[in-house]
C-alpha cells in the first residue's frame, strides 16, 4: 500500500535507519566482543538522541495525536509504551552491554513491525478519510 504523504517520511525512517540500527545493534550484542559492543551501544546512543527522538516526537506530536481523537486509544497507549522504553533502553545503553544491545535490537524491530502494520495502517485511513 502506497503511504499518505503525511506517513512517507516516518516510514523512511523505520527502514532505513530503526531496521539498520536494530539489525546492526543485534549483530554486535551477539559477537560477545566487549569492543564491538561499546563501539555499537555508543553510535546507537548517539543516533538515538539525534534520529529517533525527534521521529518519536513527530510521531506523538502528529500520527497520535490524530489517532487519539479518533478514538484509537490502544494503538496510542502502545505506540508511546514503546517509545518509553526504547528511550529507557538507550539511557541503559550508555554503560553498555550484550544483553541490553540486544534488547533495543528486538524492541525496535518489534516496535517498527507494530507501527508499520498496526499503527500506520490506522493512520493512513484516517488521513485518507479526512482528504475526503
Amino acid at each position: 500500500m502506497k503511504r499518505h504523504p503525511a506517513l512517507v517520511d516516518l516510514s523512511r525512517d523505520h527502514y532505513n535507519k530503526a531496521l539498520k540500527w536494530a539489525r546492526d545493534a543485534g549483530l554486535a550484542a551477539r559477537t560477545g566482543d566487549p569492543a564491538q559492543i561499546e563501539a555499537v551501544a555508543g553510535q546507537v546512543v548517539e543516533a538515538f538522541a539525534s534520529e529517533f527522538l525527534p521521529h518519536f516526537q513527530t510521531e506523538e506530536a502528529g500520527i497520535l495525536g490524530l489517532l487519539a481523537r479518533a478514538g484509537e486509544r490502544d494503538l496510542v497507549e502502545r505506540a508511546l509504551s514503546d517509545h518509553a522504553d526504547l528511550r529507557a533502553i538507550a539511557t541503559a545503553l550508555e554503560a553498555p552491554d550484550a544483553q541490553t544491545l540486544q534488547r533495543f535490537s528486538e524492541r525496535m524491530a518489534a516496535h517498527v513491525r507494530f507501527e508499520e502494520r498496526q499503527l500506520f495502517e490506522a493512520a493512513q485511513r484516517y488521513l485518507e478519510s479526512s482528504a475526503n
